[in-house]
């Protein structure tokens, strides 16, 4: 009885997962290609900025690549979606957020000509109207050329 009060209350935790992640690559020129991790977020939830304001008390996104020999990152991760400026005058907290979806967007160039991979962890916190969810990372791997 315990073992199925158990994996019933695990299943409970695992449906709750509002955010689904896709992971590409585009070529852009020779070498050089954009990696997408693209967020689809379900409707009344929200996925933070990798930036936040400084009263936020919510986790930003953090993106963290692998070191991979064959690959330079050029510039930062571009966040591509429609950014909500959320705040709470009597909570007096605010936010930088997203709904529906989000694509973080790097910027790869290749060293050689090789086939590769970009991978790493992403760390992000989901928040509704009544709660947050504590913040999760996923492992990601992209295939490049």
């Amino acid at each position: 009885m315990f073992f199925l009060a158990a994996v019933f209350s695990l299943s409970l935790v695992n449906a709750q997962n509002p955010v689904s992640w896709s992971y590409t690559a585009k070529k852009l020129a020779d070498k050089t290609y954009e990696v997408h991790l693209t967020a689809t977020i379900q409707s009344g939830w929200h996925l933070y900025s990798q930036t936040q304001p400084d009263d936020a008390i919510v986790d930003p996104t953090a993106i963290v690549f692998t070191g991979n020999p064959l690959l330079t990152l050029d510039g930062k991760v571009k966040e591509v979606g429609k950014m909500e400026k959320f705040h709470d005058a009597q909570l007096a907290v605010s936010a930088n957020q997203y709904s529906s979806t989000v694509d973080f967007v790097q910027v790869v160039k290749l060293k050689t000509s090789a086939k590769t991979n970009l991978s790493g962890k992403l760390t992000f916190q989901t928040c509704d109207d009544q709660k947050c969810l504590p913040p999760k990372t996923v492992n990601f791997a992209v295939a490049i050329k």
